[in-house]
């Protein structure tokens, strides 16, 4: 149900071009899965060529995603994402379920990975700031709930962009540029280095390591596209805020189009420094790889400076996600789909206020959560969404007058069903290798629509206009 909101409110702007766009993409893509994932998947799969195509596999995937979502966006440029996609293909309960999933495990939690990840690098020359080294809050085994520096570290990083997120959009852009333009010189000059002047072996390819997985390996290969898909999560990026691009039509596909490729490109090109670097049995398990790569590649000095360096591009990463989130809880609540105050628009900073301080809050709190089980609950849960969300431009391309992009129509509808296979297919096996953290994830999807059916569906049959603040 549209909401009727008076012309002289407050309203976002349409201020951000390719170059902007493309930053934010690229830097909610980067970080927290590149920087980290590559040691579970050594333990996992066991074999240098594995990790290498699982990445692979992982770019075409993101790539043909980012189409379908160029073909929803510049028919509904409007922020939100999902939850526009969903609401007009299934209705507004759908809509407000990956609202709801959204602000846990597609910002909140993200939010909260990258910021504990930024806190492990700089433990090169913090010790203190090691994940392990935090202590137990309660729980046990894989559920333990831990506190320490680097959820301080963490915590502070969070409030810092919240705070700079306030004071508008352009003000933000700028310093996401700034940001995202270091993280791919870094990056690029890391792989250019290892290989130049590096101390790595190519022989390290030809060397597995002793897996750590007992699933076959079909089986784990598909369940361990949950880390790649976390890793790859940001190439929708820039639907989140498509209310505010100049001439979304050209701007929004171009921006995450030429954002997964240059990350695609990144993201092989470091695992193969990684591995270059340091055999895959000591890979296993580590969570700064790219310190570590550093480290044996160019001795302790240069590697403390690619730490601080990497340490930097999380703090990318964590901006734009602060930045991305709000949006779309400001389009939910815009329609009465979400809590109305998450609508409000700071008169002067024009930006929502409201919104981005609830999500600083909430991935505060989430810094205490355990690190691998939460990035296996974020990847289900935006699967899900995902997959029903491409799902829905074969629904809205039956409709008349719907603008179709011809590079989705060339040998329609292979793009789009192939990305349905895989993610059909990573859910079926996400419950049955990973049963629990499945379920958390489907428990957060019922409790969203739980919510929206007792709290904000009854509103809404009581007035035919839903009047947000």
């Amino acid at each position: 149900m549209e909401a009727n909101v008076a012309s002289s409110k407050p309203s976002l702007l349409r201020q951000l071009g390719v170059v902007s766009a493309t930053a934010l993409v690229v830097s909610n893509m980067v970080g927290t899965g590149i920087f980290t994932t590559t040691g579970f998947l050594a333990g996992d799969l066991g074999s240098p060529s594995l990790v290498i195509w699982i990445w692979v596999v992982g770019a075409l995937c993101a790539l043909f995603g980012a189409f379908c979502y160029s073909e929803l966006g510049i028919n509904m440029p409007s922020s939100g994402g999902e939850y526009v996609y969903l609401t007009r293909a299934y209705g507004p309960t759908w809509g407000f379920m990956t609202g709801w999933v959204s602000f846990f495990a597609g910002f909140s939690a993200p939010i909260a990975v990258a910021a504990l990840a930024f806190s492990d690098y700089l433990a090169e020359f913090f010790p203190a700031m090691h994940l392990e080294h935090s202590h137990v809050l309660f729980g046990s085994g894989d559920w333990k709930f831990t506190f320490g520096w680097a959820q301080v570290a963490a915590c502070l990083l969070v409030s810092l962009f919240t705070i700079i997120n306030l004071f508008g959009v352009q003000r933000v852009a700028r310093l996401q540029n700034v940001l995202t333009s270091a993280k791919v010189l870094t990056l690029v000059a890391f792989i250019v280095m290892a290989f130049t002047m590096g101390k790595g072996d190519w022989s390290h390819f030809s060397m597995p390591a002793v897996r750590t997985s007992t699933n076959s390996i079909p089986a784990q290969f598909v369940v361990s596209l949950f880390f790649i898909y976390v890793a790859y999560s940001g190439w929708n990026a820039a639907t989140y805020v498509a209310e505010e691009l100049k001439n979304p039509s050209q701007t929004l596909p171009l921006a995450l189009t030429f954002g997964t490729i240059l990350v695609a490109a990144l993201y092989v090109g470091l695992n193969l420094v990684f591995i270059y670097a340091v055999p895959l049995e000591n890979l296993k398990g580590e969570l700064a790889v790219g310190a570590l790569a550093a480290s044996k590649l160019f001795g302790p000095q240069i590697a403390g400076i690619f730490a601080a360096l990497m340490a930097l591009s999380l703090m990318s990463t964590v901006n734009a996600m602060v930045t991305i989130g709000p949006r779309v809880y400001y389009a939910m609540a815009k329609n009465g789909a979400f809590l109305a105050s998450a609508a409000k628009i700071h008169p002067k900073w024009h930006t929502p206020v409201v919104a981005i301080l609830a999500q600083g809050i909430c991935a505060v709190i989430m810094t205490v959560t355990p690190f691998p089980q939460l990035f296996f609950y974020i990847g289900f849960t935006l699967n899900v969404f995902a997959v029903m969300s491409v799902a829905s431009l074969m629904v809205f391309r039956r409709r008349a007058g719907w603008q179709k992009l011809r590079v989705v129509s060339f040998a329609y509808p292979a793009i789009p069903v192939l990305f349905l296979l895989v993610g059909v297919w990573m859910i079926i096996r996400g419950l049955q290798f990973k049963p629990l953290i499945s379920l958390a994830a489907v428990v957060t999807i019922a409790t969203g629509a739980l919510v929206y059916h007792f709290t904000l569906r009854p509103r809404h049959s009581e007035s035919d206009t839903v009047e947000t603040y």
